[in-house]
């Protein structure tokens, strides 16, 4: 299924995968961001996957995948996040800089005899590293109930799931401050006018701006 396009517009396909979770749709400003290439670049190559049936393009929206760019899309995701284990659980690199390997494994893992002996090997994880969902081979991915912590009141307990946005520099900080999955924290103020969130981790406080606890997903303990 998966070679059926070529491994740049994968990368397109995935990055709008992303996007379109964070977003509803995948900005062509937010695409260009993500994958590094001119606004120009964007455009065309956006045209032309619009004429091979895999994304919609909304006037003053953005991009939406199609079913036939969402399959493929999850295809790559998956293949993406089993590199990612890989890396990190057997190869032991750290979690900060996992996922840019991965963008060049995933393509390496695109035939089926390759990954489906990859995620048996690594024993069927259902997260990568950082807490996000792994597809099936299928398409279904058993996602977690979680919310964003931004979300949660002053005073709430819970524990981190997930961290959704993979740059390696915001990685390594939470890293430090020992915000990864499974960690336990308390939410113990909240700064008004979108202010820092003070959050206790262990017997420690930190305040976290807003554009980074909105990365981090969390259930109520």
């Amino acid at each position: 299924m998966s070679n059926e396009v070529s491994p740049t517009i994968e990368e397109y396909l995935e990055a709008m995968y992303r996007l379109q979770e964070r977003d509803g749709f995948a900005k062509t400003t937010e695409l260009a961001k993500r994958l590094k290439v001119a606004l120009g670049t964007i455009t065309n190559t956006v045209e032309s996957m619009e004429r091979q049936g895999l994304v919609e393009h909304k006037p003053y929206k953005g991009v939406k995948l199609t079913d036939k760019g969402r399959k493929i899309a999850l295809d790559v995701v998956r293949r993406h996040r089993l590199s990612e284990c890989l890396l990190v659980d057997i190869l032991k690199v750290d979690w900060s800089k996992a996922h840019d390997a991965a963008c060049k494994l995933e393509h390496v893992f695109a035939d089926k005899e390759l990954s489906q002996p990859l995620e048996r090997a690594l024993g069927y994880p259902k997260t990568c590293p950082h807490g996000n969902p792994i597809p099936s081979e299928y398409g279904e991915q058993a996602e977690e109930r979680s919310e964003v912590l931004t979300s949660l009141n002053v005073g709430e307990k819970c524990v981190i799931t997930k961290v959704t946005d993979e740059n390696e520099e915001i990685l390594r900080y939470l890293d430090k401050l020992g915000l990864v999955p499974g960690a336990s924290i308390e939410v113990e103020g909240k700064a008004p006018f979108d202010g820092p969130i003070i959050v206790k981790v262990g017997s420690t406080n930190f305040a976290l701006g807003r554009n980074i606890a909105s990365v981090i997903w969390v259930k109520k303990a």
